[in-house]
């Protein structure tokens, strides 16, 4: 079937469509604009598209939010990370083209359970310190991790999303800006103190953990000044029905000093974080390790008039742009309908170019955006180059900001 007759089996003349993608309802919204549910024309497949209205991105704060968010979506590859397809832009839009989660919030998923099982807890977080370690690997900082931000995909495996506030460090710099859901926050943080990344991220995590099992938050007052004050202190209470080993991990996560705090080995070393066995899933380093392509894959998107060198080489070049969307579309499709691929990132065995660790610093920090012109935010990649959780007393509300507006970012 040619993309004509696609196009008028899938698009209602009714729908708006922009690029290759018909836009549906809305999903979500954000500081500068909407995510809306859309779907892809040759393949069939859903996408969430996050627009983002240029008008609204006033300021340059804003330009500098808005570029770092692209320059780390553009690096991120994990599967336990949202994945960029690719970006449209128009005189007054930007549009992002990412995965479509369809499993909803983790944040929905606790309320609409009362509390998590344990086992299946584990296996949750299991996977979101494993989009953490990816993250400070390449060193990047999400700084905003809650269960609003963690969403479900149709297996139910965690995709990380909303790097709005996330940031890009060097090894041993540390960070200032205090932002983010305070119920969150790290105690550094609020305390006005500079932070270590990792470290604010591990106790988000903690956080997240403990609202999991217990399906509410180990820090909440209606009163910003005394939220921070339980904060500062570390005090929370424990239900009786959580088994020792999880609230000894807890403990070790939710310690007020960073130094002190439980390290990503740390955690995954405890005896509760090995409850059920743990599935690997390194993520690729864009620029250090190579790409696999599915060949199969490509050849399925030569029917749709993408020539296969082409795609192949934009796939390892890490494009993105409508060959690679398609390329990844389907490959998704495949591994949904239960196919086996060379890169199905969730069995993908890294292959390492080089281990040296100036390398891993030059490949994940030469894109960055201090390198390029903050003013310009996408571009032609055609060619490839050689909710917050209830208080115990169940009132959901939505956070209040560390500092101001969320979307104010300071130097960090």
């Amino acid at each position: 079937m040619n993309e004509s007759s696609l196009n008028a089996s899938i698009r209602d003349p009714r729908q708006k469509s922009i690029g290759h993608y018909v836009l549906g309802a809305t999903i979500g919204e954000g500081t500068f604009g909407k995510v809306r549910l859309a779907t892809h024309i040759l393949t069939g497949e859903k996408v969430a598209v996050k627009v983002l209205e240029k008008c609204r991105i006033a300021d340059s704060s804003d330009i500098d939010r808005v570029t770092r968010e692209i320059h780390i979506l553009k690096i991120i590859r994990h599967p336990n990370l949202i994945q960029l397809y690719e970006i449209i832009e128009t005189s007054a839009q930007l549009y992002l083209i990412t995965d479509y989660a369809s499993g909803g919030e983790l944040f929905d998923y606790i309320v609409s359970n009362s509390r998590v099982k344990e086992r299946e807890a584990c296996r949750f977080f299991q996977q979101i310190i494993s989009g953490v370690e990816y993250l400070h690997k390449i060193g990047v900082v999400h700084r905003d991790l809650k269960p609003e931000n963690l969403l479900l995909d149709h297996a139910h495996n965690v995709k990380m999303v909303d790097f709005g506030l996330s940031n890009i460090y060097s090894t041993g710099e540390k960070l200032k800006t205090a932002c983010g859901s305070p119920c969150y926050a790290a105690p550094e943080m609020i305390a006005g103190k500079k932070y270590i990344g990792v470290q604010v991220d591990i106790w988000s995590a903690g956080v997240v953990l403990f609202a999991l099992v217990c399906g509410y938050l180990p820090f909440e007052d209606p009163n910003t000044t005394n939220l921070y004050a339980k904060i500062l202190k570390g005090t929370y209470v424990t239900p009786k029905f959580l088994s020792a080993s999880i609230k000894d991990l807890i403990r070790r996560i939710l310690n007020t000093d960073p130094s002190r705090r439980f390290t990503l080995d740390d955690i995954k070393t405890h005896p509760w974080f090995n409850l059920v066995p743990v599935r690997e899933t390194p993520g690729i380093i864009v620029g250090l390790h190579q790409v696999p392509v599915d060949q199969e894959v490509v050849q399925q998107a030569a029917r749709f008039g993408f020539k296969p060198e082409f795609t192949a080489r934009c796939v390892q070049a890490n494009k993105h742009n409508h060959a690679t969307a398609t390329y990844y579309l389907l490959l998704q499709k495949k591994l949904r309908e239960g196919g086996h691929s060379v890169a199905d990132p969730l069995v993908l065995v890294e292959t390492v170019h080089s281990q040296n660790p100036h390398e891993l610093e030059e490949a994940t920090t030469a894109d960055s955006p201090s390198n390029k012109p903050r003013l310009r935010l996408s571009s032609n990649e055609d060619t490839p180059s050689s909710k917050k959780l209830a208080p115990k007393p169940p009132t959901v509300q939505k956070d209040p900001k560390i500092r101001g507006r969320r979307g104010v970012i300071s130097e960090a």
